[in-house]
């Protein structure tokens, strides 16, 4: 079954929507921690590599 590819507005709230979360989790932390910085790499692999494959076709 194929995958419908991102539209460029999808691809933009995601985005912006995962750098909201970002702000989120860094401005309001206490301290920056390697738990953090873990959360945030695995979020964006996450977040990224659909957007990558989507557009990579």
């Amino acid at each position: 079954m194929a995958r419908k590819k991102f539209t460029n507005s999808q691809v933009i709230c995601i985005t912006l929507l995962w750098g909201i979360l970002c702000y989120i989790m860094l401005a309001y932390s206490k301290k920056i921690t390697f738990d953090i910085i873990f959360s945030l790499i695995a979020s964006a692999i996450i977040v990224f590599i659909p957007i990558y494959k989507s557009r990579r076709k």
